[in-house]
């Protein structure tokens, strides 16, 4: 059975003081990481003293993107060489707002992953449609030409050790979100391809996670999906109360 995993996506919120307060008010109350995977993914200025202050805890603190370069002329830059010297455990690649706001694409994101790969982070590669795409029936396709392009010449030992988080764009930050058979049924179509791709154990491995407006009131009946290992959450994980509340929901799932 793949153990869930909630990661929280701070995006551009939250002070400094204000993330420290956060992380000072959820680590004593994490359920066990025999149950769960707990995840903050920060703005990447807090990381070092994040990953300090959570030190004697369960909580697992993440970047948010990366270069895949190890260093070079890059302004404003983060690589994943600087992330494994403050100790990052996971890394958010190919976000739909990073694909969109910052032109990221396919080919750069594989580069990324096998970046992450290289320094031990764990990549959480993310993938999704547009409501056009939706609605014209290729959701499916679309995200089945990113999963393909994001694995690249990876080995099925790398894959099952990847976080897979599937974000419907048009869910993202609007309220909206897919019904939870809706999201299982393109988790289960993610699986498919990475089985199709390399063999049925790799694809049982890998843990796939659902994004998008995911919120304590319907964490529950995503979870209760056979396909959907958990989530990538935006505005829920920004509290104490609401982060934690989906991850006793995973711990129980």
């Amino acid at each position: 059975m793949r153990k869930p995993i909630i990661a929280g996506n701070w995006k551009m919120f939250k002070t400094f003081e204000e993330a420290i307060q956060f992380v000072d008010a959820v680590q004593d109350k994490l359920p066990s990481n025999d149950k769960v995977d707990a995840v903050v993914c920060a703005p990447a200025l807090y990381l070092p003293t994040l990953v300090q202050v959570a030190s004697e805890s369960e909580l697992a603190i993440g970047a948010q993107t990366m270069h895949y370069e190890n260093e070079g002329a890059f302004t404003g830059e983060i690589s994943p060489a600087q992330l494994a010297s403050v100790e990052v455990d996971y890394v958010i690649l190919g976000h739909s707002e990073r694909r969109e706001y910052y032109n990221e694409t396919d080919e750069a994101i594989n580069k990324k992953v096998a970046a992450a790969l290289a320094h031990n982070i764990v990549p959480i590669i993310c993938c999704g449609e547009t409501l056009e795409e939706r609605e014209a029936g290729t959701t499916e396709q679309k995200v089945a030409g990113q999963i393909k392009a994001a694995l690249a010449r990876f080995e099925a030992q790398q894959v099952e050790h990847m976080v897979i988080a599937y974000e419907p764009i048009w869910a993202i930050g609007t309220g909206k979100t897919a019904t939870a058979d809706d999201a299982n049924q393109v988790c289960g179509a993610i699986r498919a391809v990475i089985e199709e791709l390399y063999n049925a154990e790799t694809a049982n491995a890998v843990r796939i996670q659902y994004g998008g407006s995911v919120k304590p009131d319907n964490i529950q009946e995503l979870l209760s999906k056979e396909h959907i290992d958990g989530a990538l959450v935006g505005g829920a994980s920004l509290q104490p109360e609401s982060y934690l509340t989906l991850l006793e929901a995973a711990a129980n799932a």
